[in-house]
């Protein structure tokens, strides 16, 4: 009697999750990216169904089943993929969930890490828009009046009620816009050899579009705008109302002082460029004098400063913030010192900006990136492509840079202004 033999095929199933992508998925580059991350993560997706817009206005939808070989790698992906739109609709209907912090300055283990594009969070059957868009802080909830909002590690208290996990958290990625917008002239983030005059050309009609629609314009600048003699063109657009916040360093104060005071910037004369007899001392004579004076703001009024970028701030009322670092010298007496007051101060005066614009700094534009909303237009202006690079990579993927030095970039500026 022969012996039947049978075989057992296991079969395995992976975790899985549906997911959906709405809005202008396919001209926003969205669905691809989605696809793209999955298969990149290690998983695997089925386009279940997608009906795509037949006009530029048309908004598309597409459900994507996405598989994992592990429920944790499943999560991970559901993660990554949610900072471009597709939520899992097992998530729809889930609330967040919330842990209270263990301590001032303590977030709860896995809390949720944000990004800064428009987030909603799950709350009570609704979802709650949370205040304050920035990357690399959590979502503090008010469980009693049901707001949400960003919050640093360093100013969250005791018992806050903090989301936990990434249940019941939406995130709204940015779309092209329908018409087109002047500031959406570029395809690839660092320009090197795009035609700069057509570039300069919108940018200045994007600052004119943020002037009319009642929101500020922000300046992040580094010394190198005195030094190039650049500082008389970001005097005009102080002038002309082209500039409501300007953020900096020691350094650049510091300059500008010492060119207002004895027309020289690290001892150089900028009309003769010839160096000053004992011209390397000038900047410290320029830190002594506002130190003596009280600060900026004094050394104005006192008649002692009566030219330069931060007399124009002070008789223009611009705000500006100073930001210290530990190779300043000095400093004066308005540069905060402490990194995190200078952070929250930072973060006051960012509201209402809809553009930001650095030039000729690294340090400071990157600071300022990183407590940006991703809804911010942003221009980063350097001779060096590597300083617009280092800001992308950090989260400030909404920046677009040009490649070029700042003198005749702000002059040329000024002229389409």
């Amino acid at each position: 009697m022969g012996a039947e033999l049978k075989w057992c095929h296991e079969v395995t199933f992976m975790p899985r999750s549906l997911v959906q992508l709405s809005g202008h998925i396919i001209d926003s580059l969205l669905l691809p990216k989605v696809l793209d991350l999955i298969i990149n993560l290690g998983g695997e997706f089925e386009i279940l169904d997608i009906d795509i817009g037949h006009r530029r206005t048309d908004r598309s939808r597409a459900r994507v089943l996405v598989e994992a070989p592990s429920a944790e790698a499943l999560e991970h992906i559901l993660a990554r993929i949610k900072e471009h739109g597709a939520l899992s609709l097992d998530e729809e209907a889930e609330s967040v969930s919330l842990e209270p912090a263990p301590a001032d300055g303590i977030f709860p283990c896995n809390f949720y890490s944000t990004t800064n594009l428009p987030t909603l969070v799950r709350f009570h059957g609704e979802w709650i828009e949370v205040d304050r868009p920035e990357m690399d802080c959590a979502v503090r909830v008010d469980t009693d009046t049901a707001q949400a909002e960003t919050v640093p590690i360093h100013k969250v208290k005791k018992g806050d009620f903090v989301v936990v996990g990434h249940r019941g958290v939406k995130v709204i990625p940015l779309e092209r816009k329908v018409p087109r917008e002047p500031f959406e002239f570029m395809s690839s983030p660092v320009s090197t050899e795009s035609p700069k005059g057509l570039l300069i050309r919108e940018i200045a009609e994007s600052l004119k579009k943020v002037r009319s629609e009642g929101n500020k314009i922000l300046v992040v600048a580094g010394p190198g705008l005195v030094h190039t003699g650049a500082a008389q063109y970001l005097v005009e657009m102080i002038e002309r109302g082209f500039v409501q916040v300007l953020f900096a360093g020691n350094g650049l104060a510091v300059h500008d002082i010492e060119s207002a005071l004895y027309g020289t910037s690290l001892g150089i004369y900028l009309d003769k460029k010839i160096r000053a007899h004992e011209g390397h001392e000038h900047h410290l004579w320029a830190i002594n004098e506002i130190r003596r004076a009280g600060g900026i703001r004094q050394a104005v009024e006192q008649g002692l400063v009566t030219r330069g970028i931060f007399y124009t701030c002070v008789k223009q009322g611009v705000d500006f913030v100073l930001a210290g670092s530990i190779r300043d010298d000095g400093p004066l007496p308005d540069v905060i010192t402490d990194t995190l007051k200078a952070q929250d101060l930072m973060r006051e005066k960012v509201r209402d900006v809809g553009l930001a614009l650095m030039m000729a700094t690294t340090l400071h534009a990157i600071a300022t990136g990183n407590l940006l909303p991703a809804s911010v237009k942003t221009v980063c202006v350097d001779i060096n492509p590597a300083v617009v690079t280092k800001l992308a990579d950090r989260g400030t993927f909404q920046a677009i840079g040009l490649v070029t030095d700042v003198e005749p970039f702000l002059r040329e500026l000024c002229q389409y202004l």
